[in-house]
């Protein structure tokens, strides 16, 4: 057996049609960066007494798997995680050969995954069962790579085996978005002296923590989503400054462009609150808005994808 090493380990996903049930077909091949996933079952101290200092034996506390799945923000596998993160998407086209997907929050359905781990150099793979995306993050910054963070809560993991259960994925794979194309804008505006921004996004999953013999949750139901972020800006004219004090809501976009694809977050009713403009030195003042986003007139945030992928469903 070899030593497994993890620039060698594979991802590979699919939607379930029914919740913990693991598809025999429609897996994808991944790419990712990191993961966190797998079981976990700690131990309890034992409390009785009457049996000296030296203590019986623990017990088994119940099941957990929760993770964060690290991927990167490219122009195709990302249209897998939105859909896992949102649901289904509405798509149209092609036009000049591109397909359009638009992702809305709020949707009653939130789907589940299988997502198999492994590594040919054991080899050794597992599969989480019964994973949803409980939250997305994404940060921007003038350069570095694009990464979204998927918080992600899973039923259970199978035994290890030495054969892949996806058997030929598909390779969803495309070239990355790039920080240094990324915009945002205010207003329909492009913002000005942009330092970093956050973009994240909930589904509020709770967990139903049922009574099984087996000790792991009988699935999730959805909550409240929201959508909140940061926007760190460098002063140089009061325009998002007054539009914060003003009280009334804007429209923010992220967004990032190649050649062949695009993504775009909108956000039509986001609330800034009022920030310090404290000086610690001698440089620029900056100010950090602490976003939140409503969805009191529609959804709070849409995402569109625009690709060669035909369909995501």
């Amino acid at each position: 057996m070899g030593r497994p090493l993890g620039i060698n380990t594979v991802q590979n996903a699919a939607f379930e049609t029914s919740y913990g049930a693991t598809p025999a077909t429609g897996f994808f091949k991944l790419p990712m960066v990191s993961h966190g996933l797998g079981e976990e079952q700690p131990l309890l101290e034992d409390d009785q007494l009457g049996f000296g200092r030296e203590g019986l034996d623990p017990t088994y506390d119940v099941i957990t798997n929760d993770g964060d799945v690290v991927v990167p923000v490219d122009t195709k596998a990302i249209g897998f995680w939105l859909r896992a993160t949102f649901g289904a998407p509405v798509t149209t086209g092609p036009v000049n050969g591109k397909y359009t997907h638009t992702f809305k929050s709020g949707g009653g359905m939130i789907p589940s995954l299988s997502i198999e781990y492994g590594n040919p150099d054991g080899p050794v793979f597992s599969t989480n069962y019964g994973a949803a995306v409980n939250q997305l993050k994404i940060g921007m910054a003038r350069s570095g790579m694009l990464n979204a963070s998927l918080s992600v809560i899973a039923q259970g993991e199978s035994d290890p085996g030495t054969i892949s259960i996806a058997g030929s994925p598909t390779a969803l794979t495309g070239p990355r978005f790039a920080q240094a194309t990324g915009s945002v804008t205010v207003d329909g505006a492009a913002a000005a002296d942009i330092l970093s921004a956050d973009l994240g996004y909930t589904n509020n999953l709770e967990k139903l923590e049922v009574i099984r013999a087996d000790g792991r949750i009988g699935g999730f139901d959805p909550g409240v989503c929201r959508a909140s972020g940061s926007i760190t800006t460098r002063f140089a004219t009061l325009a998002l400054y007054n539009k914060a004090r003003s009280k009334l809501p804007v429209a923010l976009s992220f967004g990032w462009a190649t050649d062949i694809a695009s993504l775009v977050f909108t956000l039509p009713r986001v609330f800034l609150p009022k920030p310090k403009r404290s000086v610690s030195g001698p440089k620029g003042i900056q100010a950090v808005f602490n976003w939140q986003a409503s969805g009191a007139a529609a959804a709070q945030l849409t995402a569109v994808l625009v690709n060669d992928v035909a369909s995501y469903a």
